[in-house]
């Protein structure tokens, strides 16, 4: 290349460089450039510094005072699986023993600890590790309440840092919450968000009369949280976390706990009784809709569709087609706070009922009854196998009645044995086997124990299907 054509491109490139840099300075460039500012660092958004400051403490005195309260539960059960061939339980489908973790709250100094029944249910050895020292200690079961998803555990020592309550009356909707527990085996594991709703029913508790008015939060919720504690700001128990609403298994902003109040009845309730005590109304109750409100003229409430004959104290009261809006004062706007109000309650205690019918409001109190239709409290009264691993009992009135069966008997704690191997669960009642019926829970362990070869079973499921069983015993 020649000298002459080197000095021409040299000087289109420096004439190039002049306009590109004018052009960005008068069609891009910032005419007012920021100061630099030197060792100091600009947040990216500004916000009160007291707001920051009492919200960060706010996270931090939770987690103090709430960590130390939530426990690591570890279970272990035998699992079989049934055969190919449809006819009960194939002897080499065995695949021994399988092992499932959950979280636990400590409610007392003496080693007392709630969580949910579906974290222990059919478990065959439960240990807890404590999360500040890690210590760990076998669990003993004291009672399962299978209707609210809650069980209570006893380990034997002291010195334990029980969580303290709120009312979960109180808590309102936008307030913040921590979810405390162990998702994914993470121990001690702390999130943040907010409670989303209250009274919510998702259809997840597997019972014949389930009581779900869980808390609903955007806090992160996954497996293993379940049984953990859901608390205020002061670290106080708002619910116990036991569900998410997820397609995925994980968590997608959507997990519910029990709420405080039921927690604190139950554990009173299995404390004193070994059972929960629930007292019923006698009716059946469903939501109304905008359309429905209009035309029965009550703005919120549940419509009582039918009398059930369980409480005879209720059928000279209440009449299918009124509308219960208020329990104990409290408006009712679902049949999740309905069934919330009656879950604070005991048979024998005076449920006030303010009632609309025809376009008048009126207040009855109606006395509440068990499940045997009497106003006394339940003593359960089971049979234990260990040939068959569970126990039995007869179902009560109320379950006869809701099924329409003469007799039954129902299935629970089942643990390893042959009852596990037909794949039943916990609140199934046996109706017949091989067409026969039993009178009496004797009757049907001596029965079931001496069985052999092909047995047939027609029962009714925890959830309140019919269900028809074929399998075989070796």
């Amino acid at each position: 290349m020649k000298k002459g054509q080197l000095i021409l491109i040299f000087s289109v490139s420096i004439f190039a460089s002049i306009i590109g840099a004018y052009s960005y300075k008068t069609f891009f460039a910032d005419k007012n450039p920021p100061v630099t500012v030197v060792n100091q660092t600009l947040p990216v958004r500004v916000i009160s510094n007291n707001s920051v400051t009492g919200l960060e403490n706010g996270f931090i005195t939770a987690s103090k005072n709430s960590t130390a309260s939530v426990v690591f539960i570890k279970t272990e059960s035998e699992y079989q699986r049934q055969s190919f061939w449809g006819f009960g339980f194939d002897p080499f489908g065995r695949i021994g023993k399988v092992a499932s973790t959950g979280s636990g709250v400590i409610v007392s100094e003496d080693g007392y600890i709630i969580t949910n029944h579906h974290v222990i249910k059919n478990a065959d050895k439960i240990e807890v590790v404590l999360s500040d020292s890690k210590k760990t200690f076998k669990a003993k079961l004291v009672g399962a309440d299978p209707s609210s998803d809650l069980a209570l555990l006893k380990i034997e020592t002291n010195g334990l840092s029980p969580i303290k309550f709120t009312n979960s009356d109180q808590v309102e909707i936008g307030q913040w919450v921590l979810a405390v527990g162990n998702p994914f085996n993470l121990t001690s594991t702390v999130t943040a968000g907010i409670v989303s709703a209250k009274g919510r029913n998702i259809n997840i508790v597997n019972n014949q009369f389930p009581i779900e008015s869980f808390i609903q939060t955007d806090a992160a919720i996954n497996p293993g949280n379940s049984g953990g504690a859901l608390v205020d700001l002061e670290g106080n128990l708002v619910g116990v976390n036991t569900a998410i609403a997820s397609k995925t298994g994980s968590y997608v902003g959507y997990g519910f706990a029990i709420p405080s109040n039921i927690v604190a009845k139950t554990i009173e309730d299995l404390k004193k009784y070994g059972q929960v005590q629930r007292g019923f109304l006698g009716v059946e109750v469903m939501d109304i809709d905008g359309d429905m409100s209009e035309k029965l003229g009550a703005e919120h409430g549940v419509l009582v569709r039918r009398i059930t004959g369980t409480n005879d104290k209720a059928s000279g009261i209440l009449e299918a087609g009124d509308v219960i809006i208020k329990v104990d004062g409290t408006d009712i706007d679902t049949k999740s706070t309905f069934d919330e109000r009656l879950a604070y309650l005991r048979p024998g205690d005076i449920a006030r009922l303010t009632i609309y019918r025809d376009n008048l409001k009126k207040e009855v109190n109606i006395e509440l009854v068990n499940s045997e239709g009497t106003t006394e409290l339940i003593t359960r009264v089971s049979e234990s196998s260990e040939i068959l691993g569970a126990d039995f009992e007869l179902a009560s009135k109320l379950e006869r009645e809701a099924y329409g069966i003469l007799q039954g008997i129902k299935v629970s704690n089942i643990t390893n044995g042959k009852i596990r191997k037909m794949n039943i669960s916990d609140g199934f009642i046996f109706v017949k086997v091989n067409g026969k019926q039993f009178n009496t829970v004797t009757e049907l362990i001596g029965y079931l124990e001496g069985q052999k070869g092909q047995i047939r079973i027609e029962g009714i499921s925890a959830n309140g299907s019919k269900q028809y069983l074929s399998f075989n015993f070796y």
